[in-house]
């Protein structure tokens, strides 16, 4: 019970400190009314309003039902790509990679749907479900914050783009047919760089912006240096925390659909740290061949 009451001194505590370097509330709360959409301001209001009222949902509701509906039409036509078994099985992730990944996948299965909620909150009534999936939302954030300054360290050098990813990206990494053919690719291909600069250095952005529309009542000097307003600073950030969320959910689909349903036992290799030799010579043709000059295959 200490521990509590603790708890909410502390967070009462916290709420005098913001309020007393309001940038909304404060001294400031005058400059910010009078600062709306004047000459100097980014003159955000009417695309913030446009945005926010209408364009953000149609453009969220396409992404959440085209997308997957394009990835249920490639399953049932072309289908999962099978690899053999019964050959040599090739180490490619550590331990450490393995549970950094997973850390960010989970915040990621939570984030998604939880972001989808909160954009078509109005639409399902609000209420107790919408408030808790953006606590739930907020939850889920920190744990992303853990894990996206390991990924990026640990795998930047080997996501740097190649020759190859133009030869994948011409080919759509071989995706639209049933053939075996080997497609150039390295360690990781040109669709997994793509995610994988969208979640890191993407993912950061959407930390910075999603802090400041949860907390909203802040101040910060390099905002001012900027000649920014609180209520422009903010309208940005919704501007650019949805445009990104709308990247980010393309692609979190996306590797779902290729790592679970596209390519068969693929997620495994992110519980084992295995990937099945014959998935490696053909989807990695590139990195295959290096295994093998360096005599590891």
């Amino acid at each position: 019970m200490k521990l509590k009451y603790l708890l909410i001194i502390f967070l009462a505590l916290t709420s005098l400190a913001f309020a007393s370097e309001s940038a909304i509330w404060g001294k400031d709360l005058v400059a910010n009314i009078l600062a709306y959409d004047k000459e100097g301001s980014l003159q955000l209001g009417k695309w913030f309003t446009l945005l926010q009222d209408k364009y953000f949902t149609i453009a969220f509701l396409v992404v959440m039902l085209a997308i997957p509906f394009v990835f249920m039409v490639h399953y049932l036509i072309i289908g999962p790509m099978i690899f053999s078994h019964d050959r040599k099985k090739i180490k490619v992730f550590n331990i450490f990679h393995r549970t950094i990944h997973t850390i960010a996948g989970v915040s990621f299965i939570v984030l998604v749907p939880t972001g989808f909620v909160m954009i078509f909150g109005s639409y399902l009534g609000g209420g107790f479900f919408v408030k808790t999936c953006k606590e739930l939302h907020a939850i889920a954030t920190p744990f992303f914050c853990v894990a996206v300054v390991p990924m990026l360290l640990m795998w930047f050098k080997e996501m740097l783009p190649t020759s190859d990813d133009i030869k994948w990206m011409m080919i759509l990494g071989g995706y639209l047919n049933k053939r075996k053919d080997p497609i150039p690719a390295g360690k990781f291909n040109a669709g997994q760089k793509m995610w994988f600069w969208l979640c890191t250095f993407g993912g950061i952005v959407m930390i910075l912006t999603g802090a400041a529309m949860y907390f909203q009542d802040f101040e910060l000097e390099i905002i001012k240096s900027f000649g920014l307003s609180q209520i422009d600073f903010l309208r940005l950030s919704v501007i650019v925390h949805n445009i990104l969320g709308m990247a980010v959910s393309a692609l979190f689909f996306t590797h779902v659909y290729m790592s679970v349903f596209a390519i068969k036992g693929a997620i495994h290799s992110m519980v084992t740290g295995y990937k099945e030799e014959e998935e490696v010579e053909i989807l990695h043709s590139t990195y295959y061949k290096k295994l093998k000059k360096e005599q590891k295959v």
